[in-house]
């Protein structure tokens, strides 16, 4: 393997299944996850979690916090920042479905890597939630036994939309038996916490440069998505979290999905639009080059 580009060997059968109609795309599920980064001396690092390699979905490769959207994160909330209407105009969305994908994002950084955007006024966030008493709600988030607005509710605490940035957006090809529909956000640590591998999902997390990891995934050292290398890459600009955090407002959302066609001697050819390096030639009965 050239670099660590997770690439499942199911996939050539499963395109062509597509392409012949025997196969039927799955509606993809709604999802958020966060490049939580923060500050060091040599520039911004972003927090990341290795999948355990049990994991049906990319098993072993490396990913930002984050999940699917909860029903409930539909629920009335105590809300800060940017309105609900902004942000439905910024990702495209309903308000309510808006709603759900910034609450997705801020509860799955929460659960997985037990920080939280949220504070007791518009202008604060809490500080160290590494306490029992924090760890119980957290297991009750995670267990769904809690609901997010019944979390911040119970608290006094607002959830502060406007330390997210809206990123990018990726759909999981057609012809994977997993989809989801994933709004990618920014988000600077808050002062006062900490990172933590809160995640049964992940065996282990990271701080690291995006420019870093960028070349461990080009070595083949680090398993890792398309969505993720790519955005790593659109990180290494960016010499503060505040720097990026700027920049958010200004990028594309509209989603990236991967197109797969069949050349007239039964090659596939796999392609991101807008994303080259991921591009697949695969050859009839093989596999990619």
């Amino acid at each position: 393997m050239a670099n660590g580009q997770w690439y499942p060997p199911e996939w050539p059968d499963r395109i062509r299944a597509l392409a012949d109609g025997s196969l039927t795309p799955v509606t993809p599920k709604r999802a958020a996850t966060v490049m939580l980064l923060k500050d060091t001396a040599t520039g911004p690092s972003v927090h990341m979690l290795r999948r355990r390699t049990s994991m049906a979905f990319a098993g072993g490769a490396y990913a930002y916090p984050g999940g699917g959207v909860d029903p409930r994160d539909e629920q009335q909330i105590r809300w800060a920042g940017p309105t609900r209407a902004w942000w439905a105009r910024r990702l495209g969305l309903e308000e309510a479905a808006a709603q759900a994908i910034v609450c997705a994002a801020v509860r799955e950084t929460y659960e997985e890597a037990g920080v939280l955007l949220a504070g007791p006024t518009e202008d604060s966030v809490v500080g160290d939630t590494t306490g029992e008493d924090w760890e119980t709600d957290r297991a009750a988030l995670v267990a769904r036994d809690l609901s997010f607005a019944e979390f911040l509710d119970r608290r006094g605490l607002a959830l502060r939309s406007d330390l997210l940035g809206a990123w990018t957006r990726w759909i999981t090809p057609e012809f994977e038996p997993r989809r989801y529909d994933t709004w990618f956000f920014v988000a600077a640590l808050p002062e006062g916490q900490r990172t933590r591998n809160a995640s049964t999902e992940a065996d282990r997390t990271v701080w690291i440069r995006p420019t870093d990891a960028a070349a461990s995934y080009d070595k083949g050292e680090l398993l890792m998505m398309p969505p993720t290398i790519a955005t790593l890459r659109q990180l290494t600009p960016y010499d503060s979290a505040a720097q990026t955090l700027t920049a958010a407002p200004d990028r594309d959302l509209t989603p990236v999905l991967a197109r797969a066609r069949l050349g007239e001697d039964g090659e596939i050819v796999l392609a991101w639009p807008g994303h080259d390096e991921f591009t697949k030639h695969i050859p009839t009965g093989g596999t990619s080059a």
